[in-house]
């Protein structure tokens, strides 16, 4: 370690290269793989360059009916680069455990065609890496249900939306389609 380190100071002191190992490079959304509800891997690198509104889901929870919002939003915007994921959690208590009465209830109910992940945690040690790296760099964690991160083209947070915040609602709305409207990174 210590030969490492002073070769690399050596080399960055003579001014030949900035050398920084890939560790400490920022992490992005685009780091970050999920399970699909389906199953398989669920990379959100898939979707680079891409606006991704990440939402924490429920089936049983009073702002279920925000499917119906998030479906919207996804039809209104898709073809513009936004990706709605839904992450259906059972750290409220509130969501179903097993995947294919998950997938049922949002397809049936709410006619939901937007990517879903696998249940996962989404807040407490057991969270998945994203919703750690995400309450990390909005410095709002997780509070409840439908809880949204908003992911820049460039796989950056952008903003956090609160459960009462529908995604169809005018501030919500204004925040995804001046991310849309920003160039790619």
């Amino acid at each position: 370690m210590t030969n490492r380190r002073t070769m690399l100071q050596l080399i960055a002191g003579a001014g030949a290269i900035a050398l920084v190992p890939a560790t400490a490079r920022a992490q992005t959304a685009w780091d970050f793989t999920f399970e699909a509800l389906e199953g398989g891997a669920m990379p959100l690198s898939q979707w680079r360059g891409k606006v991704l509104l990440v939402v924490n889901t429920a089936s049983f929870c009073g702002f279920t009916p925000q499917y119906r919002d998030l479906v919207q939003v996804w039809q209104d915007y898709r073809d513009r680069g936004l990706v709605v994921i839904g992450a259906p959690s059972t750290d409220f208590r509130q969501e179903y455990d097993e995947a294919g009465k998950i997938k049922d209830f949002c397809e049936l109910t709410y006619g939901v065609d937007f990517p879903m992940t696998a249940p996962v945690h989404v807040v407490g040690a057991a969270a998945h890496p994203f919703f750690k790296w995400a309450a990390a760099e909005s410095g709002q964690r997780v509070r409840w249900n439908f809880n949204k991160y908003l992911i820049g083209r460039d796989g950056r947070i952008i903003t956090w939306m609160p459960s009462t915040l529908k995604p169809t609602a005018r501030k919500a709305r204004a925040a995804i389609e001046a991310a849309l409207a920003a160039p790619a990174a």
